[in-house]
């Protein structure tokens, strides 16, 4: 890709509508200066002392904010969340970016998925704590599915693609569960011109009919289950190839400072990733790779393109401590033009 491809890939996405379904979750950060702690008087131990927070949308709600730093031109967030403070939190957040949140179900029954963040501040530094997760860890409620799969076919007409968020560990307690697979997949066949790139921790394997972006982990997994330790070059082109076979569409396996693979049907190259100096934080590239790509697929772009734009994008906002990491088109151009890497055909 040169310069010019880029700059046109990119100012194609104000036109583009995308929605965004899965597991919208709240990033919380707590930040704590140790130095104001205080003891219990009826515990003895030591009372952490707060002294800012920091709310964003997380898992999909980071995918959503990153289409939305690309200036996306409409972003549907399609989920269940809690009738609580986090949920409040998650719908502000995405409000503030001009987010359609019509079809984000609110339920009393049901937590908003949270990731609580305590960051201890000393010596002008953060580092991060131990994490505390809210998660739901009961079945989605059939009508909540119901409620989900009625708005995938109600959006399939505004929208020039889906972007899948499946985050959450548990079987069918998140968002994408087996029936809202199914309904993907019925889409995904049906509907070949409107892409769905999914991402999913555990379940990557089971997507049939829709563009997959797995890690090389994830993917070494979905076709080998019960798989540990390194996945090499020579598994991660047989993850690709498989998972192709699988789900009759393109696929992405993203492989952090190395880039990403992508496969089709009759082929594999592998798109390398972008220099990236100093300290960094990867926590949400895949989410940031997954909107930079999804963009590009939808505006015309191919999936070889589409991996050097998610590339770029996650290679600026892993630069970005102590916050969910977004990238601009002008980030994205600054960071294209900087030393060239040349990408490597296989086999």
């Amino acid at each position: 890709m040169d310069l010019g491809r880029m700059e046109e890939l990119l100012s194609t996405f104000p036109r583009m509508r995308i929605a965004v379904l899965g597991d919208f979750f709240l990033d919380k950060y707590l930040v704590i200066d140790r130095s104001l702690s205080e003891v219990s008087l009826e515990t003895g131990l030591e009372a952490y002392q707060v002294v800012e927070r920091r709310c964003s949308p997380g898992a999909a709600g980071t995918v959503t904010s990153n289409l939305a730093a690309l200036r996306a031109g409409r972003i549907y967030a399609l989920g269940v969340i809690g009738d609580d403070g986090e949920g409040y939190e998650l719908r502000k957040g995405l409000l503030k970016m001009g987010v359609d949140v019509d079809n984000l179900l609110v339920l009393p029954d049901r937590f908003t998925p949270t990731y609580t963040k305590p960051m201890l501040r000393e010596d002008g530094k953060e580092r991060e704590m131990n994490r505390m997760d809210i998660k739901n860890r009961s079945p989605l409620p059939s009508r909540a599915e119901d409620h989900i799969i009625r708005a995938i076919y109600s959006l399939l007409p505004k929208v020039d693609g889906f972007a899948v968020s499946d985050q959450v560990q548990e079987r069918n307690c998140g968002v994408v569960t087996d029936r809202v697979r199914e309904a993907l997949a019925e889409i995904g066949r049906a509907h070949p011109e409107k892409p769905i790139l999914v991402d999913s921790r555990e379940r990557i394997g089971k997507f049939r009919w829709v563009i997959v972006k797995p890690n090389r982990y994830e993917a070494a997994r979905a076709v080998y289950p019960g798989h540990e330790g390194d996945v090499n070059e020579d598994l991660v082109l047989e993850s690709g190839r498989r998972l192709v076979e699988r789900t009759g569409r393109p696929a992405f396996i993203t492989m952090g400072e190395e880039g990403a693979m992508v496969f089709r049907e009759d082929g594999v190259v592998h798109v390398p990733g972008f220099r990236v100096q100093g300290e960094i934080d990867p926590v949400g590239a895949g989410d940031s790779f997954m909107a930079g790509a999804l963009l590009s697929i939808c505006a015309g772009g191919s999936p070889e393109e589409a991996a050097v734009v998610g590339n770029a994008v996650a290679s600026v906002t892993i630069q970005q401590l102590g916050t969910t990491g977004t990238a601009s088109p002008e980030q994205v151009l600054d960071k294209f033009r900087g030393p060239p890497v040349d990408a490597e055909v296989g086999p």
